[in-house]
């Protein structure tokens, strides 16, 4: 395969002329369902990005097989909500994972599941791998997570090259919602945006207490002040 700095340029120059075809999309486009040449997808989707909070501590302080079987088991249990929920998954980086959600209720179905996996981490994955490793009861290691969500617009598109490409989200619901993701604020561990709040059902909005689950907070974004809400009440599967 051609590297050359005159290929890399060529390159450079027919992407950047590419034009997109561009198409609605009604269910969640796989990468080859988009052509790599030109294609795109564009959908009205709530992005759910879950992320294990504290890697870095689990790999200083645990051998790499305990901190291997914790981020499988948090990517296993986050997968299967996500799926369960409604979602699709398309998506994992490291000890994170994306969940794509379409239909009239993507907003509510995305929030529960953020609450479930919450619950999944602090009631299942956490107790047991105290239990099973000595490592983390050791050294005091607190498995949390913290899930992000946004709804809107986006673009699928391909890159890469043949054999060796994946989509990618273009749109602000996808690159928000991973920002949420990365928020660690001690006790809050589901964030969304206000488009994700102001289009939830009375189920995933109000307790049966008749309280409100959210609570009103903000974010810096993009050089612009966010109104975000957050959640510190879990939900059990």
């Amino acid at each position: 395969m051609a590297t050359d700095e005159s290929f890399l340029k060529e390159r450079v120059d027919t992407l950047f002329g590419t034009k997109f075809q561009s198409r609605d999309g009604q269910v969640v486009p796989s990468s080859t369902d988009v052509t790599i040449k030109d294609g795109a997808v564009k959908l009205d989707a709530a992005f759910l990005y879950s992320d294990l909070a504290g890697s870095a501590l689990l790999s200083k302080a645990c051998p790499w097989t305990t901190t291997a079987k914790i981020i499988r088991a948090f990517l296993d249990c986050s997968t299967r909500l996500i799926l369960k929920n409604g979602g699709i998954v398309r998506s994992f980086d490291g000890d994170r994972v994306m969940g794509v959600f379409l239909g009239d209720r993507k907003n509510s179905n995305s929030t529960i599941c953020g609450r479930e996996i919450h619950w999944a981490v602090r009631k299942i994955i956490h107790p047991r791998a105290e239990k099973q490793f000595a490592s983390i009861r050791n050294n005091g290691v607190e498995i949390r997570n913290c899930s992000g969500i946004d709804v809107g617009e986006v673009h699928a598109v391909r890159s890469g090259v043949r054999a060796n490409n994946d989509l990618i989200w273009i749109g602000q619901a996808a690159s928000f919602s991973a920002k949420l993701s990365d928020v660690r604020d001690t006790g809050f561990h589901t964030y969304i945006s206000s488009r994700v709040y102001s289009q939830l059902a009375s189920d995933a909005k109000i307790t049966s207490e008749n309280n409100n689950m959210w609570t009103k907070s903000s974010l810096e974004f993009a050089g612009k002040n966010e109104t975000v809400y957050k959640s510190n009440l879990w939900k059990r599967p």
